[in-house]
């Protein structure tokens, strides 16, 4: 296929395993004939140590395995099936009990498929769950062989916290116990073996903050956090044999809580939202707060039938003292609302996004100085 100068885009896949040709890439930008697209895995790990950097001829993006509204979208819903629900999100009503329904066992089915695009591509070649469970376990499979090979000194322990993830998440806090990874495991000794697994978008950290306040970031701490998995699809295939037909028909006995809780913190990484969670041995543990519109927004992600049980969200939205003015419950049922409280359905987690309030464009009036 010829080259086409000014119209031929050319792709380099798989950069790290030749880091240099980032490095190179701003005299082929300089040169002018072609446009340039670099991808690869691992790229925040792997090309932090870049001889020099192409400042200004190259713009970063994070990619993210497909959120749920991506998902739904892939398989067929229509995108005014979408804006319905956006409406009903915005409106605080009640959606069409039969749309409902559909899309909450969509859902379901989302938690077993996940984001990654082999794995939905598989799926929706033949809808073969053992096939999509195939795919999952190879793309875990290159995980485990990226550790070993781009972090030799430190693979044995990231490992170890790669494999902790499903069984933390199903402990009763879910925080991550870093005494189950050494008896005599600190914080400092290991972190960069968290920060790794992060940097590579290999895992999703929440941390603990101390009070819910604006800005949240500061109240932080930094060796308290839960650990999740980059892909619900992932943790869903980390589990035993046969949970995903369970999970698909939303089988009464399974305790959905980590996995309802992962696909949630995977819609927030997606959409660029930090998520926090918070604990207090006074008024007790909120599963997420996330800073949203210049406020904090409590929520809670309930998988059972006792939604509406919530002490430590009660405590919190009735402390006067941070004055908060809505809350939101993700759950299986249809939209209501009590008082300050949003009970929504899980799948519209796809409606929280960040807002851009910054000015697209600003000059300053200096006629009188010049």
């Amino acid at each position: 296929m010829p080259l086409v100068k000014g119209e031929t885009l050319i792709f380099f896949d798989e950069v790290q395993q030749c880091p240099e040709i980032v490095t190179a890439i701003k005299f082929l930008v300089d040169e002018g004939s072609y446009r340039y697209i670099l991808s690869g895995s691992l790229l925040g790990v792997e090309l932090k140590d870049l001889r020099s950097e192409p400042v200004g001829y190259m713009g970063v993006k994070d990619m993210f395995p497909l959120d749920f509204e991506e998902f739904a979208l892939s398989l067929g819903i229509k995108e005014t099936i979408i804006g319905s629900l956006r409406e009903a999100w915005s409106g605080r009503t009640a959606v069409d009990a039969f749309v409902h329904g559909k899309i909450m066992e969509l859902f379901r089915l989302y938690l077993v498929v996940g984001g990654m695009p082999a794995a939905v591509d598989k799926y929706m070649e033949n809808n073969n769950l053992q096939e999509v469970m195939a795919v999952q376990q190879d793309i875990i499979r290159l995980y485990k062989r990226d550790i070993a090979r781009y972090d030799p000194h430190n693979k044995l322990y990231i490992e170890e916290i790669f494999n902790l993830i499903p069984p933390e998440l199903n402990t009763k806090n879910k925080r991550f116990i870093l005494k189950r990874l050494n008896e005599h495991a600190k914080f400092d000794r290991i972190k960069n073996s968290f920060l790794w697994l992060t940097n590579a978008g290999v895992a999703l950290p929440v941390y603990n903050v101390e009070e819910p306040k604006i800005p949240l970031l500061l109240a932080r701490s930094r060796n308290l956090f839960k650990l999740f998995q980059n892909d619900i699809g992932l943790l869903a295939c980390q589990y035993a044999d046969g949970i995903q037909v369970r999970i698909i028909s939303g089988d009464k006995d399974i305790n959905f809580g980590s996995v309802y809780e992962n696909a949630v913190a995977q819609e927030f990484a997606a959409h660029g939202i930090v998520p926090y969670y918070y604990n207090s041995k006074k008024r007790g543990e909120l599963d997420f707060v996330i800073e949203l519109d210049g406020k904090v927004l409590p929520i809670e992600v309930k998988s059972g039938k006792d939604y509406d049980m919530h002490r430590a969200l009660s405590n919190i939205m009735d402390c006067g003292e941070y004055d908060l003015p809505e809350a939101v419950v993700f759950n299986n049922d249809n939209l209501h609302v009590e008082g300050k409280i949003i009970y929504a359905p899980v799948y519209m987690v796809m409606f929280l996004e960040k807002k851009y309030t910054a000015p697209a464009c600003y000059k300053v009036d200096l006629s009188g100085l010049q």
